[in-house]
């Protein structure tokens, strides 16, 4: 069935509102904020076909972290209510509480997400802060348009359910370039080469139970 999105612009993420995103998140707890090493709150973010998924998987194997991927849970809502209409914000919604309550727990966490636009990428700071966690934030790149466009043809449904998209709508998606004034800091990361690319994330973010901004 070929993948039917109209709508380039993901809907609803107006409502990702700070405010709302405070006042759901419950109080850091004393261990958190005693605690001498803080978890990981690892954000990969990307067009599809760069590599983002392959890498955050990586990663997350890697540093032993929970691994969330909105897609995952756009999909489980849209076979839920057995439609295949667009979910807005409720995936990047869904992924935030499940980020905090990872981090509260003490657990690294890597997400895997689009964020297209400036409202999906605002707010993971302060679920990595209201988890008790550091925010560090990957954004996929693929030099190579070529290459993007194959991996992209090549791409099969990897869970019941899955829609992915063509070539055409990633080229029509409204992907706003990242501003770090505006979005806040990250490093890009070349995904030319699967090991390329996770020695690159694993030089930024470092190994399993590493501390937060200390050496690798």
């Amino acid at each position: 069935m070929p993948f039917e999105r109209t709508v380039v612009k993901p809907p609803g993420f107006d409502a990702l509102d700070p405010d709302l995103l405070l006042k759901q998140a419950p109080a850091v707890s004393t261990w958190q904020q005693s605690a001498v090493t803080r978890p990981r709150l690892v954000l990969v973010a990307g067009l599809p076909g760069t590599g983002k998924t392959t890498l955050a998987r990586s990663l997350a194997g890697q540093i032993d972290a929970t691994y969330l991927r909105v897609d995952a849970i756009e999909t489980a809502i849209q076979v839920a209510r057995q439609d295949t209409a667009q979910v807005g914000a409720k995936g990047y919604f869904v992924c935030h509480f499940l980020s905090r309550l990872n981090l509260q727990l003490g657990h690294d966490v890597v997400v895997d997400a689009v964020c297209p636009v400036p409202e999906s990428r605002f707010g993971w700071a302060v679920t990595a802060q209201e988890g008790g966690g550091e925010l560090i934030v990957l954004e996929t790149s693929l030099p190579d348009p070529a290459e993007h466009r194959r991996r992209v043809e090549a791409r099969l449904p990897d869970m019941p359910g899955q829609r992915v998209p063509d070539w055409q709508w990633v080229q029509s998606l409204d992907w706003t370039h990242w501003e770090p004034e505006r979005d806040g800091d990250r490093t890009v990361i070349d995904t030319t080469t699967r090991e390329g690319a996770l020695d690159a994330a694993l030089a930024v973010v470092g190994p399993a139970g590493a501390t937060p901004g200390a050496p690798a």
